[in-house]
């Protein structure tokens, strides 16, 4: 297994819509295993396969408090089941440093494929629902600042480009 770079915003490859697992093969897998690595190495709860620059509908996460109930979703497919909304102070690994509130739907429902390439349905809430809504943004080329006001945004912006001109 191995860490992978994760892409951080404003990079124009987060931009970019994932395209369906056509087949779940031996590279599909490992690249699920390098994710888990890279997520939990972070660490984080979620990640996209578009945050590592491959931009396929593949997601990882793992919300339990031990890090021991790895999630995977290949094309998943949500359905929103109770479409009130609750505030979460959401962060993200593309987004280093930043926490913000964003309101999403608190139940959803969603249907994928596991890493096993077998089609699953699963109802998730509060936190799982979150991060699931989160992670499926980044395939549609959507970050969690984009439910910010411009400025926060720009300002946001602004400062991780700083910190990645420093870096450099």
């Amino acid at each position: 297994m191995a860490v992978l770079e994760i892409l951080e915003f404003p990079d124009p490859r987060l931009r970019k819509k994932a395209s369906p697992v056509e087949r779940v093969t031996r590279a599909t897998r490992t690249l699920i295993d390098d994710m888990l690595e890279t997520m939990y190495a972070a660490p984080g709860i979620g990640l996209a396969a578009t945050q590592v620059n491959i931009h396929q509908r593949l997601l990882v996460m793992d919300v339990s408090e031990d890090k021991t109930a790895p999630m995977v979703f290949l094309n998943p497919e949500l359905s929103v089941l109770n479409p009130e909304l609750d505030e979460y102070d959401e962060g993200c690994l593309s987004v280093p440093g930043f926490y913000e509130t964003v309101s999403r739907p608190q139940k959803v429902t969603v249907t994928a494929l596991g890493r096993d390439g077998e089609p699953f349905t699963c109802e998730l809430e509060g936190l799982a629902a979150v991060c699931l809504q989160h992670e499926i943004d980044h395939l549609n080329g959507k970050l969690f600042v984009d439910y910010l006001s411009p400025l926060k945004r720009q300002r946001i912006r602004r400062k991780l480009e700083k910190d990645q001109r420093q870096r450099v």
